[in-house]
């Protein structure tokens, strides 16, 4: 600041000021510190803003699996809501993993980050609790029961429904879902589809498959071995959808003249055109912002009772499913 401030002819004061953005500077002394400042390559020391100012206009993310697009689409939500609200996201993978999902929460109160916003999180109550008690903390896409933390979610059971509901309109009656495994979300969308199933005079058939493109390997090549493929499939999430797509393909059954196939969070798979994929889908952009909105309540607004969220999905049909075939309609 010593330097740029000589530079502009002006104070240090001054250029603090207008780092700072401050309305108390004239636009002419601005313009100064500012080509000063770019001719100097002067970039602004945040954290000795941070010790200053004792804050850090910081979100600390962390997500279940950076390789999922439904995490990346909440986080492009958290991250312009963020920006409009002038604060800054450092984004940490938890891997899938609890122990990992812990340290990198570690890591981010060692920053002071001023919230905790975790999308998918495996953590246990115990931790929620403790991190909740230190800074602001949202979960979006499950749910706790604890004051301290709000939630951000999206009903599963009434998203499990909507799949079933569109392929039983469509004709189906032997319909199968492929579980999302040791998912937070594989138990409420199983019973919201074993729910709507039995609602329609079906008998529901669930298969323990997984969360990922690799996982619908084993489900469905029993399902081809022991020629049971039903007319309808609906899968845990758009990445298991895709891999079912490609077992599908290699099995030389076609797209949804022999098997219609449901995917789940609507993301950016499952509108490509080889896709096509029919998806329920998860607002995924407006959970991210809403969990923005939820912790700047508690910092801006001290806020203390709980918010809890549940949004309803909606159903984006593409080609991917149709009507089955006359001859399996009975089976």
């Amino acid at each position: 600041m010593e330097t740029v401030a000589e530079r502009a002819g002006v104070s240090r004061a001054l250029v603090s000021l207008v780092m700072n953005n401050s309305p108390k500077v004239s636009d002419s002394k601005r313009t100064a510190v500012l080509e000063a400042a770019a001719a100097l390559g002067y970039l602004p020391n945040l954290h000795a803003r941070s010790l200053a100012q004792q804050r850090t206009k910081t979100f600390g993310i962390i997500i279940n699996d950076i390789h999922n697009p439904f995490f990346a689409e909440v986080v492009s939500g958290i991250e312009s809501a963020a920006d409009g609200h002038g604060f800054s996201v450092l984004i940490l993978n938890g891997g899938r993993d609890p122990d990992r999902e812990r340290r990198a929460v570690e890591t981010h109160l060692q920053f002071q980050v001023e919230a905790l916003i975790l999308v998918g999180t495996r953590l246990d109550d115990g931790a929620l609790v403790r991190a909740s008690q230190v800074t602001p903390t949202v979960i979006v896409a499950s749910g706790s029961d604890h004051p301290g933390v709000d939630t951000i979610t999206a009903n599963d059971r009434i998203g499990a429904a909507l799949a079933v509901d569109h392929l039983v309109a469509l004709g189906h009656t032997d319909i199968v879902h492929l579980d999302g495994g040791d998912n937070i979300s594989s138990r409420h969308r199983a019973g919201g589809f074993e729910l709507a199933m039995r609602a329609a005079g079906l008998e529901p058939r669930v298969l323990r498959a997984g969360d990922g493109e690799a996982d619908a390997e084993a489900a469905m090549a029993q399902l081809v071995e022991d020629e049971t493929v039903p007319t309808a499939i609906f899968a845990f999430n758009d990445l298991l959808a895709a891999g079912v797509l490609d077992i599908l393909k290699s099995a030389e059954l076609s797209v949804p003249n022999d098997v219609s196939v449901v995917g789940y969070d609507n993301t950016f798979i499952a509108e490509l055109n080889h896709m096509s994929l029919t998806a329920v889908d998860q607002p995924r952009r407006m959970m991210g912002e809403l969990a923005v909105r939820t912790v700047l309540e508690r910092i801006e607004d001290n806020r203390t009772e709980p918010t809890n969220l549940d949004l309803s999905p909606t159903l984006a049909v593409r080609g991917s499913t149709g009507p089955p075939k006359r001859d399996r309609i009975t089976r």
